[in-house]
């Protein structure tokens, strides 16, 4: 197989393996065993590291099954075929070349020589801010809210998990509404979640060249410095909004309002945590949520969206083409002309699984326009912020979220390829002609 398709047979065996084991009787709480399109969706929402839910996760599922969605995010946020190829590295002590493409395709690589030390950084980084989260998280708990021992861990090792790898998952019937105000809860899961979000190719370079930024890839920098900016103006245009909205920030202390808006503009990376009703907020907030959303977080890692580092190339695209430059220059090096066409392919193919997304939910349920974009763009992102309609939403219209799901934690471009059977090498070109724009 292809890699890509490789890839795409993975995800789908984890989604089958996941959905078989929550449909088992002891995975659901009380009697009979959950129904196939509860397990289907909650299977795909975990290893498409979405949160989206269509039941209440401490209520509906056991022990067992909370278990089983930890580690299919687990599995989904560390890529399907890294993981395999972790296990052969150990198991073996040698990875295929077959297994070289394939884990380098998911993992964004450009190059085979180490893919190996490649697997195992990730992995190592992956658990190492998974712990020091796990830590935040259980001291919390434990300290500030009394929870014994176990719990807490239990507490703290799931929702560690979850924000790292963006899933927004949470063992909360409210998710983290009761923790509104409390910085010592709020601000490790963020960060958490902003690290997963950068991507791994970001955090091996800080890794190794921290205070250095000129030897920083355009990646790298392309990434930071959008996430700072959409951090931000996220924050200030959520706070803003929200302010005065009883509902949601209206009725906290100024500093928590602040907090909260933060935290939600934290969520629009891809995480899907809550720490307010997002079904009462403004539709103008839902609105720019929508765009937050859309772009996502940082190509090779655990968030969504059609990622920061294609909204910045095509908004450097628009600004050279406004100053009638011929070649495109960011941090001081000239973009190649293939990322332009990639860049414009991923965002059409975006607009049209959330346009053709929003339409179906929209015929098959009913809900509104607001609504249902709001639920597709969240589901197309693997954010897991919801208005509070997934759950009442049909069969089929939650059948829609599934495959957008799916569609977003792949990528249009790896889904695309997958499905491609060869690749086509043309030996001709044809006349260039230039028709009118605009």
């Amino acid at each position: 197989m292809h890699p890509a398709q490789a890839v795409v047979v993975g995800f789908a065996g984890a989604i089958a393996v996941g959905t078989a084991l929550l449909l088992l009787p002891f995975a659901k709480d009380g009697p009979g065993s959950a129904g196939f399109v509860e397990a289907l969706f909650t299977a795909t929402s975990a290893v498409c590291v979405t949160g989206l839910t269509v039941v209440d996760t401490p209520v509906y599922w056991t022990v067992f099954g909370q278990v089983v969605i930890m580690l299919l995010i687990q599995l989904g946020g560390l890529g399907i075929m890294i993981f395999a190829s972790l296990i052969g590295a150990i198991l073996a002590r040698k990875m295929t070349v077959r297994s070289r493409l394939n884990t380098a395709a998911e993992a964004k690589s450009l190059g085979l020589d180490d893919v190996r030390g490649l697997v195992r950084r990730i992995v190592t980084i992956s658990l190492a801010i998974e712990a020091v989260t796990f830590v935040f998280l259980f001291a919390r708990l434990l300290l500030g809210y009394g929870y014994d021992v176990g719990l807490a861990a239990w507490f703290a090792l799931f929702h560690s998990v979850s924000a790292f790898n963006n899933a927004g998952f949470a063992l909360y019937s409210d998710n983290l509404m009761n923790f509104v105000a409390d910085p010592f809860i709020c601000l490790p899961i963020c960060a958490a979640i902003i690290l997963g979000g950068l991507g791994f190719p970001v955090l091996m370079q800080l890794r190794r060249q921290f205070g250095n930024r000129l030897h920083w890839s355009m990646n790298t920098n392309l990434v930071l410095s959008a996430t700072l900016v959409l951090l931000a103006a996220g924050t200030v245009y959520i706070t803003a909004i929200e302010w005065n909205n009883p509902s949601t920030l209206g009725g906290l202390d100024p500093w928590a309002r602040v907090l909260a808006g933060f935290f939600h503009s934290v969520q629009t990376r891809t995480a899907g945590f809550n720490s307010v009703d997002i079904g009462a907020m403004h539709d103008e907030t839902w609105l720019g949520m929508d765009v937050l959303m859309f772009i996502g977080g940082g190509p090779a890692g655990t968030a969504g969206g059609i990622k920061v580092t294609t909204f910045a190339v095509l908004f450097f695209i628009m600004v050279t083409e406004l100053r009638g430059e011929a070649a495109v220059n960011i941090f001081g090096k000239r973009l190649s002309r293939a990322v332009h066409r990639q860049a414009i392919t991923v965002v059409l193919i975006a607009v049209a699984a959330v346009v053709s997304g929003t339409t179906l939910i929209m015929l098959l349920t009913g809900e509104s326009l607001d609504h249902s974009l709001f639920e597709t763009v969240s589901a197309f992102g693997t954010v897991g912020l919801s208005t509070g309609i997934t759950a009442s939403l049909s069969p089929p219209g939650q059948l829609v979220l599934v495959a957008l799901m799916f569609l977003g934690r792949l990528g249009p471009l790896t889904l695309g390829s997958a499905i491609a059977l060869r690749d086509r090498r043309i030996l001709y070109e044809l006349p260039k002609e230039r028709p009118a724009i605009g």
